[in-house]
């Protein structure tokens, strides 16, 4: 079962895939830990992707999909996998459909986790971090005690330039001009399940794990 989870940033993708992972037994593929192992590890594709790295350009897509293929090859992928972080644009979705079909593979499903912009500039600008002992804060999750002061050691707290507001709305724009067409892309497949993102952890997790035993045409094999 090849799943592709899908949403804005701030959506709680990671958070979720972690859960969806205990639950179906599958391995969380994300495209993130994927280039830092190939760079930790100085594979041949980390090295190339370094190249472009350190020009400032752009990994190119074919790349990233070489990434992708090699993890999928292993063996705790043989009984599927669940995709996150990528495919983030059209062209690199349709390296994937191509893939997978050489592969002798096939895409499940894509749960799409939709948020409404407000709610996430509010979720992602809302991050407060302690200069000294770097505990992490939220003042709609998980204020401080008092404002701007760390209830661990009684440091400052900032905000990181990539927190800000207008940096999260920056970041949203450029989700929607590049990651959000593929919520038509894989609807138009018929692959697409939309879950409502707004709820809480719980609310969210359970919605995904019941599109995910749909998707298995009512198998509980997987949902435990």
């Amino acid at each position: 079962m090849y799943l592709i989870l899908l949403g804005p940033p701030g959506a709680g993708k990671g958070t979720q895939a972690e859960r969806l992972e205990k639950e179906l037994r599958l391995p969380h593929v994300a495209s993130g830990d994927l280039f830092r192992e190939n760079l930790r590890n100085e594979t041949e594709l980390g090295l190339l992707a370094k190249t472009y790295m350190d020009k400032g350009d752009l990994v190119p897509d074919g790349v990233t999909i070489a990434m992708v293929r090699d993890r999928l090859q292993r063996p705790d992928c043989e009984q599927g996998a669940i995709l996150d972080g990528f495919p983030r644009t059209q062209a690199q979705a349709e390296g994937l459909d191509e893939m997978l079909a050489d592969m002798g593979r096939s895409l499940d499903g894509v749960l799409y986790i939709a948020v409404p912009d407000e709610e996430l500039v509010g979720r992602l600008s809302g991050r407060w971090i302690c200069r000294q002992c770097q505990t992490p804060y939220h003042i709609i999750f998980s204020p401080p005690a008092r404002e701007g002061v760390c209830d661990a050691c009684g440091g400052q707290l900032y905000q990181r330039d990539d927190d800000k507001p207008g940096t999260v709305r920056a970041r949203l724009k450029v989700y929607h001009e590049q990651t959000a067409p593929l919520i038509d892309y894989y609807r138009q497949a018929g692959l697409l399940v939309q879950v409502d993102g707004a709820g809480g952890i719980e609310a969210v997790s359970g919605a995904l794990l019941e599109a995910a035993c749909d998707l298995r045409d009512g198998s509980d094999t997987l949902c435990c």
